[in-house]
C-alpha cells in the first residue's frame, strides 16, 4: 500500500494512503466527510477510460491514513492536498473536491494558489459563508456543531447511519439510484474514520472561506442536485458560484448530496467535458 508522509503532530510524520493510476492529465479526487477515497470508483473508472491520470487519497484521520488526534482544521487538510502535489510533482492537475473536500480545494487555491492546478471542480459544495445572517435565512444556525458533536459523541454509528439518511435521500432513492448495500458500504466506511477525525471537523463547517474564493483564478465548475438535504442548493452552490469570478454552475434535478454515487453517469459527463474543454 503506497503512503505518502506529511507533516503530523509531536514533531512527527502523517502518513497519508494514496492510489495512483493512469497516465495523461492529472485529475486529483478528495473526498467528503466521513468517507474515503473509494468513494470515488464511480468517477476513477470514467476517467481512467478517458485517458486520464487519477490520484485519490484518504485525508487524514479517514480510510487506510494515519489517524493521528489533531489536525483537523482547513489549514491542515489543504496543507495536506498541497503536500500531495508537491511530492507527485503534479502539474496541470484538475482538483475535484466533493462535500468537505470541496473546501480543502477552495482552501487550497486561496492559500497556496494555482501554480500546478489548471482547473477545479466542486461537487456537493460548502457554502462561501454558512452561517444563517438576515442575507442568508437558509444559512446554518450558530448551534449546529454543537448539536453536532454532541450526537456524535453520544452514538457515532447512529449519527452516520441518520447522517446517510439525508445524504442519499434514501427514503425517495432507496431501492432505486442507490441500494440499501450501497448505504451500508457508506456507513462502514463512515464508522471506520477516526473518533477525533469525525468530531473535530465539525467545528470547520462554519469556516468562513470568502476570502479565499477571491483568489481563485483558474475555472471552475460546481454540479450541485437541487434535492440535496445536507447542503441545499440556495445555501451553498448558488452563493459560491457568484462568489467565485467566471465559475459555472450545473444543477442536477433531483439529485441528493451523494451525487456522485445515485447520479454518477450526470456527473462523470459534466466532469468529462470540462477537463476537455
Amino acid at each position: 500500500m503506497p503512503f505518502l508522509p506529511v507533516d503530523g503532530e509531536n514533531s512527527g510524520t502523517v502518513n497519508l494512503y494514496y492510489e495512483d493510476h493512469g497516465t495523461g492529465r492529472p485529475v486529483v479526487l478528495v473526498h467528503g466527510w466521513p468517507l474515503n477515497g473509494a468513494s470515488w470508483e464511480k468517477q476513477e473508472a470514467a476517467l481512467l477510460a478517458a485517458g486520464h491520470r487519477v490520484i485519490t487519497y484518504d485525508r487524514r484521520g479517514f480510510g487506510a491514513s494515519d489517524k493521528p488526534s489533531s489536525g483537523y482544521d482547513h489549514d491542515t487538510f489543504s496543507a495536506d492536498l498541497a503536500a500531495v502535489l508537491t511530492r507527485l510533482d503534479l502539474r496541470d492537475a484538475v482538483l475535484v473536491g466533493f462535500s468537505m473536500g470541496s473546501a480543502e480545494v477552495t482552501r487550497y487555491l486561496g492559500a497556496h494558489g494555482s501554480g500546478r492546478v489548471s482547473k477545479a471542480v466542486v461537487l456537493g459544495a460548502v457554502p462561501p459563508f454558512p452561517l444563517k445572517t438576515g442575507h442568508d435565512p437558509d444559512g446554518a444556525d450558530g448551534a449546529v456543531p454543537t448539536v453536532v458533536r454532541d450526537a456524535v459523541h453520544a452514538d457515532r454509528p447512529a449519527f452516520v447511519a441518520d447522517f446517510l439518511a439525508d445524504f442519499y435521500d434514501a427514503d425517495v432513492l432507496g431501492g432505486g439510484l442507490v441500494s440499501d448495500q450501497a448505504v451500508q458500504y457508506s456507513w462502514n466506511v463512515g464508522v471506520s474514520a477516526s473518533g477525533p477525525a469525525t468530531v473535530d471537523r465539525v467545528p470547520d463547517w462554519l469556516t468562513d472561506y470568502r476570502a479565499n474564493l477571491s483568489r481563485i483564478d483558474v475555472p471552475v465548475l460546481i454540479i450541485h442536485g437541487d434535492a440535496d438535504r445536507t447542503l441545499p442548493l440556495h445555501s451553498t452552490a448558488v452563493p459560491l458560484s457568484r462568489a467565485i469570478a467566471g465559475a459555472r454552475l450545473v444543477v442536477l434535478e433531483g439529485a441528493p448530496h451523494g451525487l456522485i454515487w445515485t447520479h454518477a453517469t450526470e456527473v462523470n459527463e459534466e466532469l468529462l467535458a470540462f477537463i476537455g474543454e
